[in-house]
């Protein structure tokens, strides 16, 4: 069973910042690089969205038109962890945000939420006006 936890959440003004991390453990020895991971919000009342994403290995990084130029995703292998940077928060950002691994090693980054297997919890992410 792999394990997702994700810390960093918060409530921030507009225009401020936050950093999140997901933190895998459990059956992830020698293989977090081989899986993409991504990440996801949900606001109250509306489905859940990809926000960006980070290939497996060294892969590319992708991201949602809505956050372009403002949030940085990456990862850190060796720790088994995957970090999103958000600048410039907006109160639409309010959310909860979850991390997740993709569903088959070796697979690109994809937008459907049906295509990851393994979920955080989430972290609350409030952005007043």
């Amino acid at each position: 069973q792999v394990r997702l936890v994700e810390s960093g959440g918060g409530l921030v003004q507009t225009g401020g910042s936050l950093r999140l991390s997901c933190v895998a453990s459990g059956r992830t020895f020698g293989t977090f690089n081989i899986y993409s991971m991504g990440w996801f919000r949900q606001a109250p009342g509306k489905e859940r969205e990809f926000v960006a994403g980070v290939g497996w290995s060294t892969g590319g990084t992708y991201y949602a038109d809505s956050v372009k130029g403002r949030f940085t995703t990456s990862r850190d292998n060796a720790e088994n962890t995957m970090y999103l940077q958000m600048n410039s928060l907006k109160p639409e950002d309010t959310a909860v945000y979850y991390c997740a691994r993709r569903r088959s090693a070796y697979r690109s980054i994809t937008y459907s939420p049906s295509d990851y297997d393994f979920w955080g919890q989430g972290t609350q992410v409030t952005v007043s006006s």
